[in-house]
């Protein structure tokens, strides 16, 4: 066996930071057991060297080949990867993340209520790796679906992993936020693009605003076709439906409201304190989107829904949930009134 470790990122988020060791290591587990590895690492543990946390394991000899080490690369708290020689010594490995843009298209956006950028691409891996896309994770341009998408955290991560992006959002100030920042962000970035926002009428009545953006990281990649596409709908998510074809995408991935400064709202439910009375009437809709195969990321706010009531409305919507080493190990506390789990599930092939 070869031993590795695994310098985890820093978070300015000081309560997530506290948590990301065993975060790290759940997430590391998922990686394992999705199938996509050819050397599935072993005896993960979190372990302190030179007064440093590190993310610790083992893989079997010849130890992680360049498949592996590219899907590893993509950990949400990696940050530098080291082969273990010995009782002291650490051999750098590299790492080559999926990362089509530079960073700041997912750090610069500041607000109220935004996901923890490391936690957002904890979400979108777990999910991939539990869908029929986790073999082509790091090959095929997937289409991932935010319905309770706000200003784009889910979005960017998706561009950023070379994917095309939806999103659903019933607050326009929203949708307007993120319009605003994206065209800003490509204009700065010199990266050739098209970017408008349109209505979306059926039989002259208005059903939605959509924002959408094609771009590429070069020229040459926009002139050849090579090209991302990100689209934003300001429309209630339980009507989804009407203004998106069924099998749209390959993952959905969302963060729920938390039940304390946002709560979950539909335009006919109006405000709920719990997301489970929005769930139960977007689930159903959002499964239509999904593709055979597809799987679904949610996370949520277990002092207000508890994880079992959770899991009755994905189970309820023929979606399977994905159980297993890692999977019951993502939970952590956000604040005094959040306390966040993810729940994946998967759709029938």
């Amino acid at each position: 066996m070869l031993r590795y470790a695994l310098l985890l990122a820093p978070s300015a988020n000081r309560v997530y930071a506290d948590a990301a060791g065993r975060l790290a290591r759940a997430e590391l587990e998922i990686f394992a057991g999705s199938g996509a590895l050819d050397a599935a690492p072993v005896d993960p543990a979190t372990e302190r060297i030179g007064g440093v946390e590190y993310l610790t394991f083992a893989a079997p000899e010849p130890g992680l080949g360049a498949r592996d080490l590219a899907y590893l690369a993509n950990l949400s708290a990696a940050y530098a990867l080291f082969e273990r020689v010995g009782d002291d010594l650490l051999r750098p490995v590299p790492l080559r993340p999926l990362a089509r843009y530079d960073a700041d298209l997912i750090t610069i956006p500041k607000y109220a209520g935004k996901t923890n950028e490391q936690f957002t691409r904890l979400l979108l891996n777990v999910t991939v790796l539990a869908s029929a896309s986790a073999p082509a994770m790091l090959d095929r341009q997937l289409v991932v679906l935010d319905p309770l998408c706000g200003r784009g955290t889910t979005l960017n991560q998706a561009l950023m992993y070379g994917y095309d992006g939806i999103g659903v959002e019933l607050d326009g100030k929203d949708v307007d936020a993120y319009a605003a920042f994206l065209r800003t962000w490509l204009r700065r970035k010199r990266l050739k693009h098209t970017a408008e926002m349109v209505p979306v009428r059926r039989d002259r009545r208005l059903l939605a605003r959509r924002f959408e953006a094609v771009l590429a990281p070069s020229r040459e990649e926009h002139r050849s076709g090579a090209t991302q596409r990100v689209t934003v709908l300001h429309t209630d998510t339980t009507r989804a439906r009407e203004v998106l074809r069924a099998g749209c995408a390959d993952v959905i991935v969302t963060d729920a409201p938390y039940g304390v400064a946002h709560g979950a709202r539909t335009a006919e439910r109006g405000l709920s304190r719990s997301p489970l009375d929005l769930l139960a009437a977007a689930v159903p809709v959002w499964c239509q989107l999904l593709r055979p195969g597809g799987a679904l990321g949610l996370s949520w706010n277990t002092q207000v829904t508890p994880r079992v009531a959770a899991e009755e409305v994905l189970a309820g919507a023929g979606l399977r949930v994905v159980d297993g080493p890692g999977w019951r190990d993502l939970a952590h506390r956000v604040d005094q009134a959040i306390d966040r789990d993810v729940l994946v599930a998967v759709a029938p092939r």
